[in-house]
């Protein structure tokens, strides 16, 4: 099959909770005809629950890969548009990172360590740093590199290793006379000065760590050597001393600034719902986004917030928000495919309906793929195909109609598969239940339904085989009744349904079920098993009934 996708914004086509064949396999079929009608989206299958055995024969009998899983449609990190800010190293001076900033728009600069994030450091951090810092010993507190001091001063180093740091004295301005400065200076501080010689060779006697020379004054040879001998820094700068004073603490590294500890971010998987919560309890503007490694990946903020970008949808098989994926009031649905009653589903604008009373949404796929003149690959055709069967259980439930079976036949022709044959196979992979515990029974196909304020759920398990179905109760039974009170229905039913007889025995719990079971299908009161001749559709044969009669009774 030749593969097809667009190359813009991913809408993911989904079925229901709890898929069936006909929910994956059109979700499939409806994807690829998308993609080879519109190259704007990218359109991808989704699921909502996990393939059963059924399907997952139908899946591998046509070499097709099972939809992506979808465990809610929330809106994530992922989509809100993150900003691309490029991170800095610690050892960045304090100027550097002003000018970054000021420059791109930023109010917050993410520090990184290869590809980890150690730090942020704001614009308000750097104006506190700039304005409130009074102690002339920071400098060296910060263990300010003298790389940074040369880029920050635009200065040259005449005698001294780039490469180092000033990490133990103070900073003295030196404008007074030698025989006073001997008093102010000491081993180890950073001496700002002119073009006097005496003053330099003072500075350097004292035992001076750096020496900075401002105005562009030239430094005697014998300056240099006498300040590599004592091990002492020469720094040139055309700066003035006043200048020199103001800019020097800008050198310091943000590293010793930044906030390292409690720091908020956010990973690309975080619920927005969630994260707006967290945003407005906090003072920042911008805050860091890790990816699942905890790899820096880049920023967000409130504002970046209002685009956000909801998750798009399209609908197939299903219109109930009971059987919706989870979160589908956070996402876009564009459009609706289905051949169920219309239920309580609300969309927030107008959006492609198409409901037709056929036995399969396959079948509607199908229409679609001859209305828009697509040619069907032969895999494609092979799932639609197995839908079609499966949910008109091979033609026997009343739910099936004329273009059904014609669709079905033509596309055996299709994909070169015998219908009658291949369903028997299909429906016995799908009842092999055996060796399945009940709980994966129970969640194979059940739907949730409402009506007149009563929920209710229906589940149901075809077979060919009449000691299947018994074995599969002996397992339901026991798990229904331990669990109805974390099923949050007012009642719930089970079809054991048996093809070959044509004939479904409902299980029934929950305190008025018996009572909707002899209402619906007029029971004598004392009936307490019920086996349903000729009912095997549970859209169009029992809840139809049970609607009808729920919507006379009061809750």
């Amino acid at each position: 099959m030749e593969n097809l996708s667009g190359t813009g914004r991913p809408v993911f086509i989904v079925g229901h909770k709890n898929p069936d064949t006909d929910s994956i396999c059109s979700a499939i079929a409806y994807a690829y005809l998308k993609n080879a009608c519109d190259t704007d989206c990218a359109y991808i299958p989704a699921r909502a629950g996990q393939v059963n055995q059924e399907t997952q024969y139908v899946l591998n009998a046509f070499h097709a890969e099972p939809p992506v899983y979808l465990h809610d449609v929330m809106t994530d990190v992922r989509d809100i548009e993150i900003n691309d800010v490029e991170g800095v190293t610690q050892d960045v001076s304090l100027k550097k990172a002003w000018h970054l900033m000021r420059d791109r728009g930023d109010v917050t600069l993410p520090v990184i360590e290869g590809k980890k994030l150690t730090g942020i450091i704001t614009i308000g951090d750097i104006a506190t740093a700039y304005m409130d810092v009074y102690d002339n010993g920071i400098l060296s507190r910060a263990k300010t590199s003298y790389k940074n001091i040369l880029e920050t001063l635009e200065a040259q180093m005449p005698v001294g290793d780039e490469n180092g740091y000033f990490e133990s004295g103070d900073v003295v301005i030196a404008t007074a006379n030698p025989d006073v400065l001997e008093d102010y200076i000491h081993a180890g501080d950073m001496v700002i000065l002119g073009n006097r010689y005496e003053t330099q060779l003072c500075a350097i006697e004292m035992g001076a760590a750096c020496v900075i020379v401002t105005m562009g004054a030239k430094i005697s040879k014998t300056i240099q050597i006498f300040a590599a001998e004592h091990g002492c820094v020469l720094i040139s700068t055309s700066y003035d001393t006043a200048t020199v004073a103001r800019l020097v603490n800008q050198s310091m590294p943000i590293g010793y600034f930044m906030k390292r500890e409690r720091l908020t971010t956010f990973k690309i998987t975080d619920k927005t719902e969630d994260i707006k919560a967290i945003m407005k309890k906090k003072r920042y503007h911008d805050f860091p986004v890790l990816d699942e490694n905890d790899n820096y990946v880049g920023m967000i903020s409130r504002r970046t917030l209002l685009n956000l970008r909801k998750k798009q949808l399209i609908l197939v098989d299903h219109n109930e928000l009971s059987q919706t994926v989870d979160g589908i009031e956070f996402a876009d649905i564009l459009e609706i495919i289905d051949h169920h009653r219309i239920g309580t589903l609300e969309t927030v604008s107008p959006v492609y309906f198409r409901n037709q009373p056929l036995g399969c949404t396959a079948t509607i796929v199908y229409q679609m793929y001859r209305e828009k003149g697509v040619e069907i690959p032969e895999n494609i055709a092979g799932l639609m195909m197995a839908a079609i069967i499966s949910d008109t259980l091979m033609f026997r439930s009343p739910t099936v109609t004329e273009p059904d079976r014609e669709a079905a036949y033509r596309l055996s022709e299709i994909c070169g598969v015998e219908p009658e044959e291949f369903a028997v196979d299909m429906f016995g992979a799908g009842s092999n239940l055996g060796d399945k515990p009940a709980d994966e029974i129970f969640k194979q196909d059940n739907k949730s339904f409402s009506a007149n304020g009563f929920e209710f759920s229906v589940g149901q398990i075809n077979s060919m085989n009449s000691i299947e179905l018994d074995e599969i109760k002996e397992k339901i039974v026991p798990y229904i009744e331990e669990q109805f009170a974390k099923l949050n229905v007012d009642m719930c039913f089970f079809m054991l349904t048996n093809i070959g007889y044509e004939k479904t025995e409902l299980l029934c719990f929950g305190n008025r079920a018996d009572e909707l079971v002899r209402e619906a299908f007029m029971m004598p009161k004392e009936q307490k098993r019920f086996v349903l001749k000729n009912l095997v559709s549970r859209k169009k044969q029992l809840i139809p009934a049970f609607v009808s009669v729920l919507q006379q009774w009061e809750k």
